[in-house]
């Protein structure tokens, strides 16, 4: 494995970072305290081809890898997670539709994406099935051409403000075979009987949009189908084992984040006449902070460059995940507490950066599912 990055991967990186100071900052704060979703970052996003780099020339994209998503998503995630979810989730579902969809399916959603369009979600999450996506009840019934779709979904990104979205639903429900009951299908948000709410009160990523979703007959072509019937389990097995190193990436961000703004910090304030940064006590915690980081932004690049060669080893995707959400989590805990009271307060960006760290832990698969996913490999 080659550890530097080529001319083109570093200018895709220090151009996402200068997007984000510019675009992100100024509208930071407003955002999160407004629960406030901004179009305008997103569609500046899509102009300045940061959004659904991995979408092949041929379909509109650039064609760049999962590798080079993770290099955006990790500078994005270093100035605000919320926002850069925004960009980097704008197109979030939708990789099954390069994985697995038909090539007319491919032709008409994927440039929308790329070209700011259109927004996608990935209706998943049931209110009674998270982890266990396997229990998933959302019924969808085959009435002549078409498919009724009823059931619910929960914590959906972009649930409210997507044009369409992949949804995760039973369609073989009598089938032995437990992880054969499943399928995906493509669900435009403006049909009949598609019920959207706001999720208000998050703890962090404010700026994101979170929806609970209802289902009540909704009818789509049986055309909507993405890839073969019954094998929506497997399929969104591999999106997750893809799309993790994503969440790797947003942890390495943050954490990064957090820390620089920590040394900022602790170079300015003075205590007993003499800056934070020249107590031993300090530069430890700081050295600590940095190494942990270090050690998850390799792991993260190496699953996420697996990944773009076809190894995908779903057991060091999930080590990229469950550390990279950690270490943001600790990092971020260590960063409030060097600002000591400021870091209280709203004032100072970093509160905003504890909140947001734990999110990291919790979805695209909870931390205590990442060890077992890791565990059942040791123990094969």
């Amino acid at each position: 494995m080659d550890f530097l990055l080529n001319e083109e991967q570093k200018i895709l990186q220090g151009m996402a970072y200068k997007f984000a100071q510019k675009e992100f900052e100024p509208v930071a704060k407003e955002c999160d305290r407004e629960e406030k979703y901004s179009r305008e970052v997103w569609q500046k996003a899509c102009e300045a081809g940061l959004v659904g780099v991995y979408v092949p020339e041929e379909y509109g994209g650039p064609g760049a890898g999962f590798f080079d998503v993770a290099l955006i998503t990790e500078q994005l995630s270093r100035v605000d997670l919320g926002l850069g979810l925004s960009v980097v989730a704008a197109t979030f579902g939708a990789e099954n539709i390069l994985f697995f969809g038909s090539e007319e399916q491919k032709k008409k959603y994927l440039p929308l994406l790329v070209d700011g369009k259109a927004i996608c979600a990935g209706a998943f999450t049931e209110p009674n099935a998270g982890t266990d996506v396997a229990s998933a009840k959302t019924r969808a019934v085959k009435d002549g051409n078409e498919y009724v779709i009823n059931g619910s979904k929960m914590f959906i990104t972009n649930g409210t403000i997507c044009d369409f979205m992949v949804v995760f639903c039973e369609t073989n429900p009598n089938a032995e075979v437990r992880h054969q009951r499943h399928s995906m299908i493509l669900v435009e948000a403006d049909r009949k009987g598609l019920t959207k709410s706001k999720i208000h009160g998050k703890m962090g990523i404010r700026a994101t949009d979170t929806a609970e979703l209802t289902f009540e007959d909704v009818r789509v072509p049986v055309e909507n189908l993405i890839g073969v019937e019954g094998k929506g389990f497997h399929q969104l097995m591999h999106f997750f084992d893809c799309t993790r190193t994503f969440v790797a990436a947003q942890g390495v961000g943050l954490a990064q984040g957090a820390l620089d703004k920590t040394i900022k910090y602790v170079q300015e304030r003075h205590v007993f006449g003499k800056p934070l940064a020249v107590n031993q006590a300090v530069q430890f915690q700081l050295s600590e902070m940095a190494t942990r980081i270090e050690l998850a932004r390799n792991i993260t690049y190496k699953a996420a460059w697996n990944v773009d060669r076809g190894q995908i080893d779903p057991s060091l995707n999930a080590m990229a995940k469950y550390y990279a959400g950690e270490t943001a989590v600790w990092v971020a805990d260590k960063a409030l507490q060097l600002h000591g009271g400021y870091g209280y307060i709203d004032e100072y960006d970093v509160q905003r950066f504890y909140r947001d760290a734990k999110i990291l832990e919790i979805y695209e698969g909870a931390k205590e599912a990442e060890k077992l996913t890791i565990a059942r490999r040791l123990l094969k």
